[in-house]
């Protein structure tokens, strides 16, 4: 009998995978000092086309150059615009050139754009839906750090609101223009799309605020207006952060402003979870702070599979991706059996065997108890460990997967213990 994993899976807008395993977006922090695709994108993103993968996703590309969240993040520059086209021209080509599709994960990342990342000046504010500054601890050391590198965001005009829109509509037109497949807006994670829907951070009292429709309103906007400038067949998805789906408001809130968004048209929906504030989607492990998993969601094998489940029951048409916990084939295999997901998204794992698929999860030569996936723990100082933020911890994680990507891009690929 086919493996369930190695099914295929076409899209609304007609592109199909030829399995259900996708390579999900990390952070690189590749690009050169004009914030352009390099070689060492081509390279790595080649050898995980090369690796059986059904999509990939890539890492972040941020549709303003003025606000990044790395300074060394890829971005579209409208002064070298035929530059630009060159150089995405060659990336999407590297990805592709074994036939797998290849979906740029769109972002602006709001008030997480740390002071330097970018061409504003030193002095220029971050942009919010609402001037609340990103909270990375209650200690005086992260107050402090909060206040220094990323400060207070200014509240956005109407007029910040339509440039946001055009800058989403451009970058997605580039990536159509440029040979990728579709593009993946990064709503999750604490980035500016995740502020506008949540209530804490959006106080706004204007149409883009003060209730879940208005609140996802920029979201929709910017599917519409995405719609209306690519071809039908360009994939148009989302990425969301989870809830706490023991919150039957919170999960409400989430079906009501969901609604709206798979309306607007998406072609599939990422369910994944955390920010800054509470990286999970950056350390793999989750806070002692946090309420013990149910053994469902320990089973299955993924940290946020349980609220996937219950939006699934809401949105039964929608081809959902769940990213974050899969280690084993067997629980990819039950969630996506169960029905609960469609396609399986996988991170570091990927980082460390980009061949994962062909070589382990599709090989009908490894047995089920051999069908796992490695990551790596990275040991952290003890000074870090003191500090009361995990933001710290996570980071010096993402570093060093940053790192082993780059070395992908030079050819070297990690050897696991």
């Amino acid at each position: 009998m086919e493996s369930a994993i190695s099914e295929t899976l076409t899209l609304k807008c007609g592109l199909q995978l030829k399995n259900r395993l996708v390579k999900a977006a990390m952070a690189e922090h590749m690009s050169d000092s004009d914030n352009l695709p390099t070689e060492l994108h081509n390279r790595s993103y080649a050898e995980w086309g090369r690796g059986g993968w059904g999509m990939l996703l890539t890492g972040n590309v941020q549709v303003d150059r003025t606000y990044l969240g790395d300074a060394r993040d890829v971005a579209p520059n409208p002064a070298i615009e035929a530059e630009v086209i060159r150089r995405w021209r060659t990336w999407s080509a590297a990805c592709t050139k074994h036939g797998t599709p290849t979906v740029m994960q769109i972002c602006h990342p709001g008030r997480q754009s740390p002071m330097g990342a970018g061409s504003r000046c030193l002095t220029a504010k971050n942009i919010a839906p609402s001037p609340i500054p990103l909270n990375i601890g209650s200690g005086i050391v992260e107050k402090v750090a909060s206040a220094v590198i990323f400060g207070t965001p200014r509240e956005m005009t109407q007029k910040d609101i339509d440039h946001v829109v055009e800058q989403f509509v451009y970058t997605s037109r580039l990536a159509s223009q440029t040979g990728f497949q579709g593009v993946e807006l990064h709503a999750a994670h604490g980035y500016l799309l995740s502020l506008f829907l949540s209530p804490t951070a959006n106080l706004r009292t204007d149409e883009y605020g003060g209730s879940p429709a208005g609140r996802v309103k920029i979201i929709v906007d910017i599917i519409h207006a995405i719609r209306e400038a690519v071809p039908a067949d360009f994939c148009v998805g989302i990425k969301l952060n989870s809830v706490d789906h023991q919150s039957e408001s919170a999960l409400k809130v989430c079906v009501e402003q969901l609604k709206l968004i798979v309306e607007a048209g998406v072609d599939f929906v990422e369910i994944s979870g955390g920010s800054y504030e509470d990286p999970r989607m950056m350390d793999g492990t989750s806070s002692n702070q946090q309420p013990e998993k149910s053994a469902r969601t320990v089973a299955r094998e993924a940290f946020f599979l349980e609220f996937a489940s219950a939006i699934r029951a809401q949105f039964p048409g929608t081809p959902l991706m769940v990213t974050g916990g899969f280690r084993t084939r067997a629980g990819m295999e039950k969630a996506l059996t169960d029905g609960d997901c469609d396609m399986i998204g996988i991170g570091r794992p990927a980082v460390l065997k980009p061949t994962l698929p062909n070589d382990i999860l599709l090989n009908p030569d490894v047995p089920a108890d051999s069908a796992r996936l490695v990551t790596q723990q990275i040991k952290q100082s003890w000074i870090l460990k003191m500090l009361s933020n995990r933001s710290v911890g996570a980071g010096v994680e993402t570093s060093w997967y940053c790192s082993q990507i780059e070395k992908l891009g030079h050819g070297i690929v990690h050897t696991t213990s």
